[in-house]
């Protein structure tokens, strides 16, 4: 498969003006999820094809390692569309552009086969969820909008017309945990590993994730020099909070004990890593989660509903100042961190209720 005609996308190749052992390449200073994706194309189109290098490119504009990891993977499904119906990814017109978003409604997702070969995979799973839609056609949208950013000629985004999912902000199908179940889950994760490095990491990760109200992608990738001190508190300084930027986090005291624990004077690499140092994943936490929740009687869940759980709870506490769980949640918008407090309001504090209560007593005593 070649590229279409698209020389004025094409790379421009680098002026001879520095000696080939301080020349750096591209992939080198390109971030984790733009890598990945390039050496995942380079392996199906070559490097003479200029989709690699553009796709590559593209994810690294990304601010936010969120964005650059969600986008990587949408595009992914896009290409893998594409190429099974002989199209190249960046010839791509408005009518197979919207057949993109039939066959997401309808194509069964790949899934590990149970009993299979290591890495082996089918498409039995169940079609791709509205969220997942709406990533891959946003995904797919970003890349041709960047296409025309950086070429001369422009190039129309034929994902402009094409319908996307309606996604609710105000709904969320993860089942959240009350604070007693988290109470049970922190026990459960302290207490409840036959390995006592395990035990302790479990813990830690846990409490940082609750009471610093942060993503799992941006602990993970973490180190252990980004802690310290400011103004006699222990903080955590994020150089990937959600949007791009930096921040410092607040540690309370029970998760710095806990985290200090589980470091056990280690000062280098990751805050979070493998018993060996290596980077420790989102899939192994989801297992972790899985596990813990299923020893502690709780119904199964990953890690990215913490932060809503601890949001929620938040705002639940007496005297609670939006604002400030706003800025602890790390988000620009006051209305995105109030849709946790209305989902805990339709649920707990429906007027629905009340309005049974009476109901009920009327209609067990009549109206005599």
């Amino acid at each position: 498969m070649t590229a279409p005609a698209t020389s004025a996308l094409a790379p421009v190749a680098a002026a001879q003006t520095a000696p080939a052992t301080m020349r750096r390449d591209p992939p080198d200073l390109w971030p984790e999820h733009a890598r990945k994706l390039y050496e995942h194309l380079v392996g199906l189109y070559g490097t003479e094809d200029v989709l690699p290098t553009l796709a590559a490119s593209w994810i690294g504009h990304q601010r936010s390692v969120n964005t650059q990891k969600s986008y990587a993977r949408g595009f992914k499904v896009f290409e893998e569309f594409t190429r099974e119906h002989g199209a190249h990814p960046m010839a791509v017109k408005f009518v197979l552009a919207d057949t993109f978003r039939m066959y997401l409604e309808t194509t069964p997702t790949w899934v590990r086969v149970k009993g299979g070969r290591r890495g082996e995979m089918a498409r039995t799973g169940k079609p791709y969820s509205e969220a997942s839609r709406a990533n891959a056609l946003s995904a797919a949208s970003s890349f041709f909008t960047y296409l025309d950013k950086v070429s001369d000629d422009g190039v129309k985004n034929p994902f402009d017309a094409v319908q996307r999912p309606v996604l609710d902000p105000d709904y969320s199908p993860t089942r959240g945990y009350t604070e007693e179940e988290w109470t049970k889950l922190l026990f459960t994760a302290r207490d409840h590993h036959r390995v006592a490095a395990y035990r302790k990491r479990a813990y830690a990760l846990l409490l940082l994730l609750y009471t610093c109200c942060l993503r799992i992608d941006s602990l993970l990738n973490a180190r252990v020099k980004d802690l310290g001190y400011d103004k006699g508190h222990p903080v955590l300084l994020l150089k990937e909070v959600k949007g791009g930027g930096r921040k410092k986090k607040p540690i309370p005291p029970v998760a710095w004990d806990a985290l200090q624990d589980y470091l056990n004077g280690r000062t280098s690499g990751l805050l979070f890593c493998t018993a060996s140092g290596g980077p420790l994943d989102e899939p192994a936490v989801w297992r972790l989660l899985q596990s813990l929740a299923r020893r502690a009687g709780l119904p199964p869940r990953g890690p990215h509903g913490t932060k809503g759980d601890a949001i929620t709870h938040a705002l639940a506490k007496k005297d609670a100042r939006p604002d400030k769980v706003q800025r602890w949640a790390d988000h620009k918008d006051s209305r995105t961190t109030q849709r946790y407090n209305r989902r805990k309001e339709l649920l707990d504090d429906s007027p629905g209720y009340a309005l049974a209560t009476d109901l009920a007593g009327t209609l067990e005593h009549g109206t005599d």
